[in-house]
């Protein structure tokens, strides 16, 4: 690899490693799960992008990265979904409210 193509997507990949620090660390916890939502999308790009990888056969390095990256990312997005869910589970209607509310009888209806 050319060196100065090596220096330059180190230098990337410092960036976006800072920039997506500083992003994330600024969310305020009301806006997590919009963000993780986001974020499975994107997980799911770089999955695509790691089949790719995997599939490309260009060498046996690339092959066996490609499958690192083809289980970490679906790992990525597999618990991304699970935390969504949950988060979102917190937010529905209960169950026993709607059964509460139905079955016990207004008080100002008694007068």
């Amino acid at each position: 690899m050319n060196p100065a193509v090596l220096i330059a997507s180190v230098y990337v990949f410092a960036l976006a490693a800072f920039l997506g620090y500083q992003v994330i660390s600024r969310v305020p916890p009301l806006l997590h799960t919009p963000l993780m939502s986001a974020t499975n999308a994107i997980s799911g790009i770089s999955l695509i992008g790691s089949l790719v990888l995997a599939g490309a056969g260009t060498s046996h390095v690339a092959h066996m990265l490609g499958c690192v990256a083809v289980t970490t990312a679906t790992i990525n997005v597999v618990g991304g979904f699970g935390i969504t869910d949950r988060m979102l589970k917190m937010f529905g209607k209960r169950k026993d409210e709607g059964k509460t509310a139905a079955a016990a009888p207004s008080t100002e209806a008694s007068k």
